[in-house]
């Protein structure tokens, strides 16, 4: 086990009010020529506090983040209200007072006009308020006489966001406008340059609910800090890294998406090229559409429905050596020739791992989980400590890790958390990782609270058999708190014998157990195959429904590596071409039907 390298929508035939030709043409107006403009009383409707009014350097929302109270339904979200197109709306649901629609601007601007389009539901009494942060409010404008049609309004106020809320409406049905815009200048002292465009937005895999995307990382003059990602109109996810598995699709049906990057400063760039992909046909085809959530039931591991199942799989090696070997080729592969039910991405935290760059390690795990997903496998995220063998010395960095990944995953039904790869040392022991365990699983639990939790067991996650004997009884005495938590075991054929064989057969009748990590050599990942002491294991594995994943996906030199050297990073992948012996075996045996 010791390795050392490792439109327009509908109206409810609701009419939509007739403006006049001088005000429809005034309108066109202010769009073509707002340098012109003096006063508010050239707009279709002026209403002001005074005179004249400075011309407005920038339109600040167009295309920026809305949320909103409510929404009629499908197609009146609160992002078609600042789309630039006057034939899409944001609808409130009807009949129901306050609403509202809120612009997060991305920055602080200082804000001097808004000008609200309405439908013919429009707001009779409301306010024009803004804010620093969301919660504290500050109105620049109210009134309680509106009716309706366009209000182009001079306010003077600095914040971040921009809120219209209504208090009383002007008809029997909700509020809704074609179009808020809001003008202003960034408040002084900002970072006005936005980032450049995300290119080469594409979809990775598809299934008939999810669509997972990638697209080329933008610049920017001090950073970028995130991506937002748009299926049509509506902002679906905001993203640190560059990729994201939009879910709850409905099957054979296309979806387009656009991406912005975003800046410390909230400045936003502009649109990439859209790209429109369509949802799988359906069918519970892949492991993860035909088990869903999976829990812990008894000493088993179970489905969505409550069947007893057996994922079996590939782990990664380390992602800091042999990242190359894991791309939309191999993992194509790994999902539809091998037909494997689960992929354990191996982060190393020291050997030139995760500690050397957090983020990099951090958003590359994110991406591989996205990959996993749309090819509908199970994603096992494996916080590969190794040495020192103590949890608790990388204890911080995993509340880092773990509180992220649970954050951005946690709708997902096909993640499971491995919180400690192989504790070793003699001064290692079930109570040093079960207190390591007891603080880092509340951490993921705060966020995702039914994901199974993998843990670590004492020497090299043997139950203690490489140590100080069997830990079965004293693991089960004093277990890790919490639900659907399972314990791991490794065992490496050539070098772990009968007694390892007993020691995972007795504790599957006691505890929830995975095997995360196995080869059919020597616990070096090299040497000589034992095929037939690994067959002895996959028979007690699949008689006792015991998960397993096979050490290594990848084309390291040792035996241990399912690929020769040099197939990575262009393959070819199916087959077994380009299999060594280990491969060839692991492969036909993860091939064969699954009990689902």
């Amino acid at each position: 086990m010791l390795r050392a390298e490792h439109p327009p929508p509908p109206t409810q035939d609701r009419p939509r009010r007739r403006r006049s030709l001088v005000a429809a043409a005034v309108t066109v107006l202010t769009f073509a020529v707002p340098s012109m403009i003096a006063t508010p009383a050239t707009a279709a409707r002026a209403i002001g506090v005074s005179a004249a009014i400075t011309a407005p350097v920038q339109l600040i929302s167009r295309g920026k983040p809305a949320t909103a109270s409510s929404i009629e339904g499908a197609g009146f979200e609160a992002g078609l209200a600042v789309d630039g197109n006057t034939a899409s709306r944001w609808a409130s649901a009807e009949g129901i007072d306050p609403q509202w629609i809120r612009i997060d601007l991305g920055g602080s601007y200082s804000i001097s006009r808004v000008r609200l389009n309405w439908e013919v539901a429009y707001g009779s009494a409301y306010r024009i308020e803004v804010s620093p942060n969301g919660s504290s409010w500050t109105s620049v404008y109210s009134t309680s006489s509106a009716d309706g049609a366009i209000d182009d309004l001079t306010v003077s106020g600095t914040g971040r966001y921009v809120r219209v809320y209504g208090t009383a409406r002007g008809t029997q049905w909700g509020y809704s406008l074609w179009e808020l815009d809001v003008y202003g200048t960034p408040a002084a002292g900002g970072d006005t340059t936005a980032p450049s465009v995300p290119g080469n937005l594409r979809s990775t895999g598809t299934t008939s609910s999810s669509v997972s995307l990638a697209w080329d990382a933008a610049t920017d003059n001090v950073g970028v800090t995130g991506y937002e990602v748009y299926r049509g109109a509506t902002q679906v996810a905001t993203v640190t890294g560059t990729s994201h598995t939009d879910t709850g699709l409905t099957a054979a049906t296309s979806y387009t998406y656009t991406v912005r990057a975003r800046d410390a400063a909230g400045n936003r760039s502009g649109a990439s090229t859209a790209v429109t992909v369509q949802t799988g046909s359906g069918g519970g085809s892949t492991p993860a559409a035909a088990n869903g959530q999976l829990r812990v039931c008894g000493t088993k591991l179970c489905n969505e429905a409550g069947k007893q199942i057996q994922l079996r799989g590939m782990s990664s090696h380390g992602i800091q050596w042999y990242d190359q070997c894991l791309n939309n080729a191999s993992l194509d592969a790994l999902a539809n020739d091998w037909k494997a039910d689960i992929l354990r991405i191996s982060m190393y935290i020291q050997e030139g791992g995760y500690e050397t760059n957090p983020r990099a390690f951090t958003d590359r795990v994110h991406q591989l989980i996205e990959m996993a997903t749309a090819r509908g496998m199970y994603a096992l995220v494996d916080w590969h400590m190794l040495t020192p063998g103590d949890p608790n010395y990388n204890l911080s960095r995993a509340r880092t890790f773990f509180t992220e990944i649970a954050q951005r995953h946690n709708a997902k039904k096909n993640v499971l958390y491995e919180i400690a790869n192989e504790p070793n040392g003699d001064s290692v022991t079930w109570s040093v990782i079960r207190n390591y365990a007891n603080q880092l699983v509340p951490v993921i639990r705060q966020y995702d609270p039914d994901a199974p939790i993998l843990v670590g067991t004492p020497a090299w996650s043997s139950l203690g058999i490489s140590g100080p004997g069997d830990q079965t009884d004293t693991i089960r005495s004093n277990p890790v708190s919490g639900t659907n938590i399972m314990y791991t075991f490794h065992f490496y054929a050539a070098s772990h014998g009968t007694a390892y064989l007993n020691a995972l057969s007795r504790a599957a009748d006691l505890l929830p157990m995975f095997v995360s990590e196995f080869g059919t050599q020597t616990a070096s990942g090299d040497g000589a195959n034992n095929f037939t002491r690994s067959q002895q294991y996959i028979d007690l594995m699949a008689q006792k429904k015991i998960s397993w994943v096979n050490w290594n996906y990848s084309d390291d030199f040792r035996t241990g590596a399912a690929f020769t050297t040099g197939t990575c990073p262009n393959g070819p992948y199916a087959g077994t071409s380009r299999l060594k012996e280990a491969g060839v075996w692991v492969r036909d045996r993860i091939r064969t039907a699954d009990d689902f």
